[in-house]
Parts: structure tokens; sequence; C-alpha cells
């Protein structure tokens, strides 16, 4: 019986160490990077522009600018004009925020660029429905030449629990 005991508890002390050799383990792509009291948050890996998606400093998150591209757009906005771009804005602010720690319910300030002024109405009608509690200060204003022809940019910051 000590026996039988002892080659079970070997067996499953090297257990890990055989499945291990069997399988390597992926290599993580790093997700964040901290140093000096602040994280860059690399959801998609490393940036391949010379700028972050998000940047923590302490419990604020700050946002670069999104704009309404996706992976159906191959690499422009989406079809539709403002409240499609706006909807898709929004969704990939919302992507950053989740992957890096946050929320779309904890965004306490907003910048929205427009490329035309006259879109206001058009952008806040999607613009409102991401918050339908409590709104984040926001500012906003026109802009000549929003990266890839966007009609609208919107940058936030948000707190990391």
């Amino acid at each position: 019986m000590k026996r039988a005991v002892t080659v079970v508890l070997m067996t499953l002390l090297t257990l890990p160490s055989a499945c291990s050799r069997a399988k390597p383990a992926p290599t993580p792509t790093p997700e964040s990077v901290s140093e000096n009291g602040v994280t860059w948050h690399l959801p998609y890996g490393r940036p391949t522009r010379p700028f972050s998606p998000a940047v923590q400093v302490g419990n604020i998150l700050f946002l670069a600018g999104q704009i309404g591209t996706s992976a159906n757009a191959q690499g422009g906005v989406v079809p539709g004009g403002i409240q499609a771009e706006t909807r898709q804005t929004m969704e990939n602010i919302r992507d950053v925020l989740e992957k890096s720690g946050s929320s779309l319910d904890r965004v306490v300030k907003c910048t929205v660029f427009m490329a035309d002024m006259r879109e206001w109405d058009s952008m806040n009608e999607i613009y409102s429905t991401f918050f339908p509690r409590n709104k984040p200060a926001r500012s906003a204003l026109g802009a000549n030449g929003l990266a890839l022809g966007a009609r609208v940019e919107i940058e936030c910051m948000a707190a990391v629990p």
C-alpha cells in the first residue's frame, strides 16, 4: 500500500512538467507596459502608428481619438454617414475601454471633433445612446481634415477602478 501511494504521488508531482514538455505554452502578447507610474495599454499589441490606444496615470485612463473604422471597412471608415460613423466610433471606444480595465459608464470627459458642425444633432442622436445614465463632460469643435476622411473623431478620459 505504501508503495502504491508513493507511485501515485510521484506521478502527480511529475504530471505538470510532463504536460508542459508535451505542449509548449504560447508566447503572451504584451497588453500593457508600466513605467514610473504610467501604464500604456496595448490591447491590440504594439502600435503601428506613433500613439497608444490608452494610457493610464493613476486611476485615470486617457484614450486616443477614435474614428469609425472597423474590420469590415477595409482600412477606411464605415459607410453610411455621420450616424454610422458615430456608432462605430463609440463601439471602438467601448472596446478600448473594456480591454484597458474601464467601461463607458466610467467615462468622465469626451472631446468630439467634427468635420461639419451642421451634423451636430445627427451625431448627438447616436452619441447619447452610449451614455444613458450619467453624461460625461464634453467639448466639441469643428475640424478640417480628420484621419481617413472621417466625419467624427472622439477622444475620452475614464476612471479605472
